[in-house]
């Protein structure tokens, strides 16, 4: 049974696009559209006609952008993505000749670092471009370093993959 905006007049059932989805974890959400499902995965759905962006669930997001397929993919990825960010610290990292605890991923070295400070810190380097990127914030542990550099790692890889489509 419909419920929520799917019942309010003026309220478009279709036309709508996916601008981005979110993991918020244990905080879990209420679909703004059905007003009645907690989600944890948020997906953000713009209308060019409606002046806000609704955050729903996946089974919204599919009626709303009339493509099943696309919200349940983008779903699963960031299922995957939350599963692997989990397994990150699980890893096994080789050390270093320095001493710095590193794994090479797909192309990527992300290594952690105690700087002088006794703060921790963390780089991450794309082999084949030499691009880099160093934290900027110090982190009290090295584990504390992995977590923002696994979130990094992601969003190179995104920017490298929209660069080559």
């Amino acid at each position: 049974m419909a419920s929520g905006k799917w019942t309010q007049p003026g309220v478009p059932h279709k036309g709508w696009f996916n601008v981005g989805i979110e993991d918020v974890g244990d905080a879990h959400e209420t679909c703004e559209m059905c007003e009645t499902v907690e989600i944890r995965f948020v997906h953000l759905m713009r209308h060019p006609d409606v002046p806000y962006d609704l955050r729903v669930g996946c089974v919204c997001a599919e009626h709303m952008e009339a493509d099943r397929q696309a919200a349940r993919s983008r779903e699963r990825w960031k299922r995957n993505e939350a599963q692997r960010r989990a397994n990150w610290l699980k890893r096994t990292w080789r050390v270093s000749q320095r001493g710095n605890e590193y794994l090479n991923v797909e192309n990527f070295n992300v290594t952690v670092f105690q700087r002088p400070n006794q703060y921790w810190g963390g780089r991450i380097l794309h082999k084949p471009t030499g691009t880099k990127r160093a934290s900027q914030r110090p982190y009290r542990s090295k584990n504390e370093a992995k977590l923002p550099a696994f979130d990094k790692l992601q969003e190179m890889k995104a920017k490298l993959e929209r660069r080559e489509r």
